[in-house]
């Protein structure tokens, strides 16, 4: 009951119904004598909010590093959930009694669940309050991961990887929620901090499972994976902001999902990026995929420990990406950082497919900057397509998110059948040739091009700050029109608070009437 009284005094009654219940005497008498069921109890706790994360309109909560690194943190260990399996295929063969092909549907089934979730589950954070809906997939998957680490049957083990693997899509509802969040200014710094999460999640889980099971079972891993969800769970469930619905009024579910379509059909910068998206990405997994066959063969015939533990070059690259976009993404257009990364990568690729057989110095300096130039053009895209409609992120984030998965699984495909005919070199060249097409998508495409090619706008490619008022503006011009366009304008500015200062103009620009009236 007194679950109820708070989460009404919390916010506003739903519906009338609700309203009726907590205001009638004997439905409260009733209450107190009839037992809640076991769900309920459980649902009244799992979305019971804490006083420091209510939404309050007049004192929106602020976006601490503390709140930045708590999402980065959750996203890192909830995306490793993909990749707990790679480097133990063969292990999980031979646990399962199943051939070395049949193993490998465990990643495959999981990269499949990921991306229904990314389809069908994502759009729904811009209908659902992202607190309840994040809070309800991270409980889910923990609990049901408990049966991957007990069971016995691989064909459990396969249709509960699948499940699991839809709702771990919860980093990519958490980052629409920091564009949200985080003041226009820090917006690609803190996107940054929350990708590089998911990138060392990405790389570590490689690294924790095949150590851990080198040494101990392979079941180690899954037990550490489902206490770490559980601790995920409790921290966002203490700290994750009651952020409410950006479509407070509803929208149909289907038309939800159409809508992304639309969306692919009127914004050329999405587009754009999308397509930036699928070349580069397909690099990276690409290199990650044949690098493993290129060090467990001639001339290196390294262990399979030391072939995980070179992922760890990739994660020192991660530390510069918050520094990067602080300097650099936050200060320019996005344009100029996709293009930076695109070329790094570029440059990493051309070191190590061409000394790679040669030396391991040359696909270790691959590794540093191809993942730094996956995540500083990944930012930087980001960065650019959440200004689009903010009320529509999680969309928007879905395309990119869709595309980016394609240019995955092309990298992956692509990749193994170029190195088996071909070998290093050759899959590698395939690298080249994705990045300069990345690098074509970039260049068709102008920074303040409103259309679909050319560069029209202006070729600079600092963020310029908005005027104030336009003192141009026509005697018929609609006043209140004008100053929507500028308070729009205002919020987007970087680094300052202007608002103020406006203020202070139009206060100095009144004084300025009265003196003149009554000198006049």
């Amino acid at each position: 009951m007194s679950t109820a009284t708070e989460k009404a005094k919390s916010s506003p009654p739903t519906n009338s119904s609700s309203a009726t219940d907590l205001s009638n005497p004997d439905n409260d008498a009733k209450s107190l004598t009839t037992p809640k069921p076991v769900w309920r109890k459980i649902y009244d706790v799992v979305f019971w909010c804490p006083p420091n994360c209510r939404w309050d309109p007049n004192k929106p909560p602020e976006f601490s590093m503390f709140l930045n690194v708590l999402f980065a943190f959750a996203g890192a260990f909830t995306v490793a959930n993909l990749y707990y399996s790679h480097p133990i295929l063969n292990i999980l063969a031979e646990e399962f009694g199943v051939s070395y092909e049949r193993s490998s549907l465990v990643p495959t089934l999981m990269q499949a669940g990921y991306a229904t979730g990314l389809l069908f589950l994502c759009p729904l954070g811009d209908l659902l309050p992202r607190r309840p809906f994040t809070l309800s997939l991270v409980f889910f998957t923990a609990t049901l991961w408990i049966v991957l680490c007990v069971t016995k049957s691989f064909s459990v083990f396969i249709a509960v990887s699948y499940i699991t693997s839809i709702t771990t899509v919860t980093p990519q509802i958490m980052l629409p929620l920091v564009g949200d969040l985080a003041p226009p200014h820090r917006r690609a710094t803190a996107l940054s901090i929350v990708v590089c999460g998911f990138m060392f999640g990405i790389l570590i889980a490689r690294v924790l499972s095949g150590t851990l099971t080198n040494y101990t079972s392979w079941r180690t891993i899954y037990w550490l994976a489902l206490g770490l969800q559980y601790v995920i769970f409790g921290l966002l469930w203490l700290f994750i902001p009651d952020y409410p619905s950006t479509n407070p009024g509803g929208i149909n579910y289907f038309r939800l999902i159409w809508s992304i379509l639309v969306m692919l059909t009127k914004h050329p910068l999405l587009v754009q990026t999308c397509l930036i998206a699928i070349f580069v990405a397909a690099t990276f997994t690409n290199f990650w995929t044949t690098l493993t066959f290129l060090l467990a063969g001639d001339p290196y015939y390294y262990s399979s420990l030391v072939i995980g533990l070179f992922g760890l070059i990739g994660i020192a690259a991660m530390f510069f990406g918050p520094v990067y976009a602080k300097n650099v993404t936050d200060k320019f257009h996005p344009l100029l950082s996709a293009i930076v990364g695109i070329a790094a990568a570029l440059i990493g690729i051309v070191i190590g497919t061409y000394s790679g057989k040669y030396s391991a110095a040359g696909p270790g300096i691959q590794a540093f900057l191809n993942d730094w130039g996956l995540q500083t053009t990944q930012i930087a895209n980001r960065a650019g397509i959440y200004s689009l409609e903010p009320k529509a992120r999680n969309r928007l984030n879905t395309a990119f998110m869709v595309a980016t998965f394609c240019g995955q699984l092309m990298g992956t495909a692509v990749g193994n059948r170029t190195y088996a005919e071909g070998g290093w070199i050759a899959s590698g060249s395939v690298s080249v040739g994705l990045c300069c097409a990345a690098l074509l998508m970039c260049v068709v495409r102008g920074p303040h091009e409103t259309g679909w090619v050319g560069w029209r706008g202006g070729w600079s490619l600092r963020k310029e700050k908005p005027p104030i008022a336009d003192t141009t503006a026509p005697a018929n011009a609609d006043p209140e029109k004008g100053m929507a366009n500028t308070e729009k304008a205002v919020e987007e500015m970087a680094g300052e608070d202007d608002l103020g200062s406006s203020k202070e103009n139009k206060d100095a620009k009144g004084d300025e009437i009265e003196i003149a009236t009554k000198t006049g």
